[in-house]
């Protein structure tokens, strides 16, 4: 776990131009088995047989993951007369100011996805189809449902009721914010837009890129964490050309080696991304050594991503902002709101048609249909079908955002009822945390809620 783990850390930040993942599961062949599978059924430990099945299907697909990656790092984008590395497109598009260019760029990138990715992502698709099958599930939906624990069905209930919900307030909430920020509305909107929308270039003042780690140290020192004498987090803001721009924490060695890898656009949404991978980093960086395996690497990611989102969003808490970061929160209030409604339907549709790509009768020709048509209701623009494969988070990841967000709202009900509205800078809630994380992962996010006293339930009527 920890040579893929640094694998990963290492090619996706942009300091090693190869992803050798081949050598390191041939090194490891004896593990990831249908042996071990077999074997791991008849104990009853899911963690460890949901981690058998998918070091099964990585070891399976390894040839074309390491060639994604090095396709991902050699493709160079044609758009107009520059040329952009395809890894550093969505930034770029992000910071464009021009929206027919912004178009111009996501064309460029769909283009070449659809024909040097797609055919690989599509080998990767169908080979763990049938992986699953070999096993004995019928289908992904159902080895996902069983391992995981997660009722998924339940959960997709929650999630169309939640669009239905949110329905009618969504373009009051988002258009004002929308023309504000992008100077356009629904009417004028593409998706290719939205990732300028999220960077907010006209709240950057609010957000000086020099500021985002300063506030971070001070957020972590208000909590009793010395971000400086942790020996075992290492923060990676460095820009690289081969960089990823998706930021990520790469727990590489729990508590002993943590990694915290951002690619810095700019302004809000690197504070936000920076917050958010540093929840994670500092739960994993806070177990306790010796810890059973399971306990700090599998079990429920819902878990980790709630502290992540605690963090993240400290950005948009009116007292953080103003005490940490020393700016007026109430002009940023309604853009906060906006974003969040962006992607909690955006994953909401994500759910839903995850949920029939990974079916036992699944008919993978209608499904670019079906991924366009929910996600453009969804978000009430014309979604681009290209993606249909690319934007699916192996092993339904989407359900643990969509429980983080619930669990999120628990959590902070908590430390602000135990240690009032500053929580943030008091040290008693940074035990608290640290006594959380200490634990490690939970089987189940819901043992997070029994630790703070709350009824074990998930509850996506609490987000809106």
């Amino acid at each position: 776990m920890a040579e893929l783990m640094r694998e990963h850390y290492l090619h996706y930040s942009g300091q090693k131009e190869e992803f050798e993942i081949e050598p390191i599961y041939e090194r490891h062949a004896d593990l990831y088995t249908r042996r071990a599978v077999d074997d791991l059924r008849q104990t009853g430990n899911r963690e460890l047989l949901m981690f058998a099945v998918q070091g099964l299907m990585g070891q399976e697909t390894k040839r074309e993951e390491a060639e994604i990656a090095r396709r991902e790092v050699a493709i160079q984008l044609r758009v107009g007369d520059d040329t952009i590395p395809l890894r550093q497109s969505l930034v770029v598009q992000a910071n464009e100011g021009d929206s027919e260019r912004r178009a111009a760029i996501e064309r460029a990138r769909l283009d070449v996805a659809e024909t040097e990715l797609m055919p690989l992502q599509l080998e990767v698709h169908e080979r763990t189809a049938a992986i699953t099958r070999e096993l004995g599930w019928n289908s992904m939906l159902e080895l996902c449902q069983e391992l995981s624990g997660i009722d998924l069905e339940a959960l997709e209930r929650q999630t169309e009721a939640l669009l239905a919900e949110t329905q009618s307030l969504y373009e009051p909430a988002v258009e004002p914010e929308l023309e504000r920020h992008l100077g356009i509305g629904f009417g004028e909107l593409r998706r290719s837009d939205l990732p300028a929308f999220f960077r907010a270039p006209t709240l950057d003042a609010a957000f000086p890129q020099e500021r985002a780690i300063p506030a971070l140290r001070q957020t972590l020192a208000g909590l009793g964490i010395d971000l400086d004498s942790q020996s075992n987090v290492i923060i990676d803001a460095e820009v690289r050309p081969t960089k990823t721009p998706r930021a990520f924490c790469a727990p590489v060695r729990v508590p002993d080696e943590v990694y915290l890898m951002i690619s810095p656009q700019g302004g809000r949404d690197d504070t936000e991304t920076l917050l958010h991978e540093a929840g994670h980093t500092e739960h994993f960086g806070h177990v306790q050594p010796g810890l059973p395996f399971e306990r700090r690497f599998l079990g429920d990611n819902s878990f980790t991503e709630a502290f992540a989102f605690l963090f993240q969003y400290l950005a948009e808490d009116p007292v953080w902002l103003e005490e940490v970061l020393g700016v007026e929160a109430a002009p940023l209030a309604g853009y906060a709101q906006a974003v969040k409604l962006i992607f909690l339907r955006r994953y909401s549709a994500k759910l839903g048609y995850e949920r029939r790509l990974h079916a036992p009768d699944v008919e993978l020709t209608a499904m670019p249909d079906e991924y366009q048509r929910r996600l453009s209701d969804a978000v009430h623009v014309d979604w681009p079908r290209e993606s249909w494969l690319q934007d699916v988070d192996p092993f339904f990841y989407a359900a643990c955002y969509i429980r983080a967000w619930a669990t999120e709202r628990a959590l902070r009900a908590h430390l602000a009822d135990q240690f009032g509205v500053r929580w943030f800078a008091e040290p008693a809630a940074g035990y608290r945390l640290k006594e959380i994380w200490s634990k490690g992962q939970r089987a189940l996010a819901e043992e997070l809620l029994e630790e703070l006293g709350v009824p074990p339930v998930i509850d996506l009527s609490t987000l809106p």
